[in-house]
């Protein structure tokens, strides 16, 4: 496959609210596929896209709104059988398909929707006065964003500044974030915002507060975690020749990923100093994408969510 997809052209079931990303190429990874899981049902743009082309969806989300939205778009999918809207992670394997059953096909669009970004009252946003929750299921008895801020160490803060935020200066704002709780809790976006301007000068702009947020937000919802064991358990779930493409809008998420692919190419897996191979010698699927598939510039033009899209995809061995 050509490391870049071709033009965008005309997208099934895209609108004004949710354009998928990358379509082109996931239409053309996943063509071979009979029933593809959607990991992230979002918008329900990729799970229209690949309604369109005939296969089989059954599509999941954690968030309810966003399933309720797309049980509405879709419904005539959801009549004819042609569409499951599962209540789940990504990485909750058996809640998604029961044992046994065959999925050739899985995409995994990592981040939020530009429908949950839109909503200030789910506390995704920095925009002026919005709730630090961030949680994709605000129904969750999960902690929120401000609880994070308000209670957990300095070494976590910097951790996840540096890590997921790309934060130069983590330990500064770390440190900044403890001593403005310790007069005031942190409530609303602005609170954020006044800690990182604190830190970064008045130079500082939405980049910075955009990556800040997005490391709360991959936190609160254990974005990492879910991804590294969604890989490994979707890998082993596919049917042989299956195929699984990922779209991350991350750099540590795109890391993981490519590192994963790769690993699972490897035909031998002992160590390095091992005299012998006893691993069997025998890869378990091949890269079909040698590096990232990125927007082309009219698609990044006109759909700014695809600016940061990188999409790597696997193909598993045939029995």
């Amino acid at each position: 496959m050509s490391d870049a997809p071709p033009g965008l052209g005309l997208l099934p079931g895209a609108d004004a609210y949710h354009v998928p990303v990358l379509a082109d190429a996931v239409r053309t990874l996943l063509a071979g596929a009979t029933h593809v899981v959607d990991g992230t049902l979002g918008g329900g743009g990729h799970a229209a896209l690949l309604l369109a082309a005939g296969h089989r969806v059954t599509a999941v989300d954690r968030d309810p709104a966003a399933r309720a939205a797309a049980a509405e778009r879709l419904d005539a999918a959801l009549a004819a059988g042609r569409l499951r809207i599962v209540a789940a992670t990504y990485d909750d394997i058996d809640a998604i398909v029961p044992a046994g059953a065959p999925v050739d096909g899985v995409l995994l669009d990592l981040g939020v929707s530009s429908r949950q970004l839109d909503d200030v009252g789910r506390g995704f946003s920095f925009r002026p006065g919005a709730p630090l929750d961030a949680r994709m299921d605000p129904s969750a008895d999960a902690p929120t964003a401000a609880d994070l801020l308000n209670r957990a160490d300095e070494d976590d803060l910097l951790t996840w500044f540096r890590d997921l935020g790309d934060e130069p200066q983590a330990r500064r704002l770390a440190r900044e974030v403890v001593r403005r709780r310790a007069s005031r809790p942190f409530v609303t976006s602005d609170d954020f915002v006044g800690a990182i301007r604190a830190v970064r000068g008045p130079r500082s702009g939405p980049a910075d507060f955009a990556r800040l947020f997005q490391a709360l937000r991959m936190v609160v919802n254990d974005e990492a975690g879910g991804l590294a064991r969604a890989l490994a358990r979707w890998r082993d779930r596919l049917a042989p020749g299956g195929v699984l493409v990922v779209i991350s809008y991350h750099s540590g998420e795109d890391r993981l990923v490519k590192h994963a692919l790769r690993d699972w190419s490897i035909a031998c897996t002992c160590p390095p100093r091992q005299p012998t191979c006893t691993c069997g010698g025998r890869a378990a699927g091949q890269v079909l994408t040698r590096k990232a598939v990125v927007a082309e510039p009219g698609e990044a033009g006109t759909n700014p969510r695809a600016r940061s899209a990188r999409l790597r995809a696997w193909r598993k061995a045939a029995a």
